[in-house]
């Protein structure tokens, strides 16, 4: 059976027992990544990329953090526009358009939006909406994005509105304008995907590997599978922790914001065909979103609420959080949804820079990201979103490389496409089915061909939801998951709704029966 699309880039626990026993010996690196999440792992891929040597660790796993908690959307800041942040609205559009067109074409896709024009959003609003969008296609045009690849927004008659989404209330609907936008196919994929491309660079990615302490040369970490604590040594460290970068350097002061979405089926929603902005009533600029997924779920978000204390490895969902999603849907949809309707929820807290001092909402605080390097040389980047990473992530290596005059060729990862990508034509016509494709690009071949060569794998592991053993197999031996959590909460995401994740433990725990 073929192996990965790209060489090098299966990470598994062979793998990382072996790379860690290098560090322990006393090799040194060039770069010191701490933190997998996007950032860290665009980070890690940035630098080996330039030809630096590279470990990556983080004390849990690909994608622990706030980048598996997002809505899933890879935009062009629209918002930002609105607000004034020019920088920040034509970054995102650009990052948007090199993810959607060169570098991971596979996993994420145009998704379209609907902004139903009800009774609660005036005549002036509509016109106001209407002009954002339009700003928005510019920033497309301006950042080189093809027509073909986002189409252009339009007004959309009330039939039409109500064809798209039609849990949509029709009494006063008046029509809806229709955007359009990039949706990850799955946002810890995306991860993984670029932490697999730069180990197929050679780049070490230790996940269960956790940051003790961080200086100039290096840091004292532990391996969480072992207890044992070893030193890594390297010439410069990147600190791309998220919310817990301020725990490992001083006089980084962050403001969490947590940002809540609900878990809904999309037999309750009328199967929609688009996702949706619904106005949140009383404010001008802010939506809840409505995303439809490709497993017959659909997520409801986000709130923006600032978090106070102790940062948590996996944040709580607060009722009240829940209501007010559930209540902005009730202001649009036809249907009513209850408490009980809500089969899952997730929050991520974002790492936003506190530039104030002072208070005001998190929902106010700019997304531009910031890169600081301490005075004992360690660099940290913080703040930005899963859209930028790639950009968070140059700058963070470029701080690096000026920071101890590291000999380093540029950037290079604007082109270097992610393990499984290709050009649409091509995965077009791989002869698997198109979710597999959206998932793992090329790939898809060989994850689709373990279930024709043994029919159990080929089986769904939940009755009504369509990841099967094979892509569990592909997880433990590609795509480094060590344990089921990995496996099922963020390699599939079926933890993502607790009835599925029971039902699924005892599958997940059988792949590593099989292998190990």
């Amino acid at each position: 059976m073929p192996g990965p699309s790209l060489p090098g880039s299966s990470l598994n626990a062979e793998r990382r027992t072996r790379e860690l026993a290098e560090l322990a010996d006393g090799t040194e690196v060039d770069v010191l990544v701490v933190g997998l999440g996007a950032t860290g792992a665009g980070a890690a891929l940035d630098a080996a990329t330039r030809g630096l040597t590279v470990a990556a660790i983080d004390a849990h796993d690909l994608a622990f953090g706030t980048s598996r908690w997002s809505s899933k959307l890879i935009h062009g800041g629209l918002r930002y526009l609105a607000t004034g942040q020019l920088d920040v609205a034509h970054e995102s559009a650009v990052e948007r358009g090199i993810l959607m067109e060169r570098t991971a074409p596979h996993l994420v896709r145009a998704q379209p939006f609907v902004l139903p024009l009800t009774p609660l959003v005036s005549r002036g609003q509509a016109a106001l909406a209407r002009a954002g969008f339009l700003a928005g296609d510019l920033l497309r045009a301006s950042a080189r994005t093809a027509r073909t690849t986002l189409p252009a927004p339009r007004t959309l008659s009330a039939v039409e509105t109500r064809h798209l989404a039609p849990a949509l209330r029709p009494t006063g609907l008046r029509g809806g304008l229709l955007s359009w936008d990039g949706q990850l196919t799955d946002d810890a994929r995306l991860v993984t995907a670029i932490a697999r491309t730069a180990a197929a660079h050679g780049a070490r990615i230790l996940t269960r590997t956790r940051a003790l302490e961080l200086t100039g040369d290096g840091a004292r970490v532990r391996d969480e599978t072992t207890g044992e604590e070893l030193r890594i040594r390297a010439r410069v460290v990147v600190n791309a922790a998220g919310v817990w970068a301020g725990g490992l350097v001083d006089d980084v002061r962050l403001r969490p914001s947590r940002g809540t979405h609900l878990v809904l089926r999309d037999v309750d929603l009328g199967r929609l065909s688009a996702g949706l902005h619904i106005p949140i009533p009383g404010e001008t600029n802010r939506f809840v979103l409505v995303l439809p997924q490709q497993d017959g779920r659909v997520y409801v978000g986000l709130t923006d609420e600032p978090v106070d204390g102790d940062v948590p490895d996996v944040p709580e969902v607060p009722e009240t959080d829940i209501g007010f999603l559930l209540d902005v849907l009730g202001s649009a949809l036809d249907v009513t949804l209850r408490r009980a309707d809500v089969v899952g929820a997730f929050a991520g807290l974002r790492p936003l820079l506190d530039t104030s001092g002072a208070g005001g909402r998190t929902a106010d605080i700019s997304r531009k990201h910031a890169v600081l390097t301490s005075a004992d040389g360690v660099v940290t980047v913080v703040g930005g979103k899963l859209t930028t990473y790639r950009r968070m992530a140059q700058d963070a290596v470029d701080a690096a490389v000026s920071a101890r005059g590291l000999t380093a060729g540029p950037c290079r990862t604007a082109s270097v496409p992610l393990v499984g990508a290709a050009r649409p034509q091509t995965l077009a016509g791989l002869d698997v089915p198109a979710r597999l494709v959206r998932r793992y690009g090329t790939e898809a071949s060989v994850v689709h061909g373990l279930g024709l060569k043994d029919p159990e794998l080929a089986r769904p592991i939940v009755p009504g939801h369509p990841v099967t053993r094979a892509e569990l197999v592909w997880a433990v031996r590609h795509e480094g998951a060590l344990d089921t959590s990995d496996l099922l909460d963020r390699r599939t995401r079926i933890g993502l709704v607790a009835e599925d994740r029971e039902a699924a433990e005892e599958a997940a725990l059988g792949v590593f029966t099989q292998l190990v």
